[in-house]
């Protein structure tokens, strides 16, 4: 990206740091980030005495030099409050971020927008899900933005690039920093075929409260919310109140009563998120035209399962059950029990949950 008068002049308002309402104040005054450091000391502190104070205590020379060194490669975006490109959406939060550093398709903030999120630790069958969910919306015409983390945010992500209308990840660190590294290759295939963006500059590491943060952005910039499986601990919940907040429709995929990542589901659903089985629904929900999309399998693509796995399966129904429950209903030996779930391990019928648990797969 070129990086000129304008940009520097933004880089240098974001080194600031300084809260919206004094940002406001400057660029009411002045009219652009370039007129706020043309004008003399004298002039900003009279048209915004607590905006100018704050803007020449708190410009950090380092992060200026950094953020201008990384925009200076190919493929570098900032875009920023009066791009035109900004999104319009995430100008009616109470707080918009100022700037965004981004890396790849910058022309997806155009596009409309879905968020899934979701368990850092989702289960197996619900990261098929996300994935499912992410892959039908962005056929049909969303892109899907989540958070980069693992489980069902990575999911998401990669349902929303193998569609037509890509991902957006929004990170929790600059854009020069993958968190965490096992999604490195993801975040590459999205700064190549999708979009990466974050409202910290280079060399942000990923500190705890970053990530909250991060969460208005993923629901401001997105038409609705689905959060497919979260603890009442996950920070899931938090997205999801902040886009009810902000107006957008939040809707919840169901899960086992037994299952503690059902729980977080469950209680947005009874606090009148939109129950989903199907991308279908969440389409019709959004007013979108009617899909013959569905993230439901064909029958015809599910391999037949095995005689010699058919009595754990059948045990098994749709609720996690540990071992001894599956002994037990099916009156087979602990060897036996072990054996037909390792083979239906590897058809693809069954996952391991943490504590010994074992989960029928959809």
């Amino acid at each position: 990206m070129h990086t000129g008068p304008r940009v520097e002049a933004w880089v240098r308002l974001h080194a600031a740091a300084l809260p919206a309402r004094a940002l406001v104040a400057l660029l009411r005054a002045f009219g652009t980030a370039e007129a706020v450091f043309a004008a003399r000391p004298a002039e900003r502190r009279r048209a915004a005495p607590d905006a100018a104070a704050a803007l020449e205590r708190r410009i950090d020379g380092t992060r200026v030099d950094a953020a201008l060194g990384w925009l200076a490669e190919p493929g570098h975006h900032l875009v920023a409050w009066d791009d035109g490109d900004y999104p319009p959406a995430l100008l009616a939060l109470a707080d918009p971020p100022p700037v965004l550093f981004a890396v790849g398709r910058r022309a997806l903030l155009d596009h409309a927008a879905f968020a899934i999120v979701g368990s850092r630790h989702g289960t197996a069958q619900g990261c098929r899900d996300a994935e499912a969910f992410a892959h039908a919306l962005s056929d049909a015409g969303f892109s899907i933005v989540s958070g980069l983390a693992l489980g069902i945010d990575a999911a998401a992500h990669r349902g929303g690039l193998a569609g037509a209308s890509s991902s957006i990840a929004i990170m929790g660190t600059g854009p020069d920093r993958i968190y965490p590294a096992r999604n490195r290759d993801l975040a590459h295939a999205l700064a190549d075929r999708g979009l990466l963006l974050t409202e910290f500059g280079p060399g942000a590491p990923p500190l705890p409260d970053h990530f909250p943060r991060r969460n208005r952005i993923i629901s401001g910039l997105a038409r609705g919310l689905l959060v497919v499986e979260a603890t009442l601990s996950s920070g899931s919940l938090i997205t999801a109140r902040l886009a009810g907040d902000q107006g957008r429709d939040v809707f919840a995929i169901p899960g086992s009563i037994h299952s503690p990542f059902s729980r977080g589901c469950h209680r947005l659903i009874r606090e009148g998120a939109k129950l989903v089985e199907t991308a279908q629904d969440v389409l019709e929900e959004l007013g979108a035209a009617r899909s013959t999309l569905s993230t439901r399998s064909d029958p015809a693509t599910i391999p037949a399962v095995t005689a010699d796995g058919g009595a754990v399966l059948s045990a098994l129904g749709h609720d996690p059950l540990d071992l001894d429950t599956i002994v037990h209903r099916t009156r087979l030996t602990v060897d036996a029990v072990n054996a037909q779930l390792a083979t239906l391990e590897i058809d693809g019928h069954v996952a391991a949950l943490p504590g010994g648990r074992w989960q029928r797969l959809a």
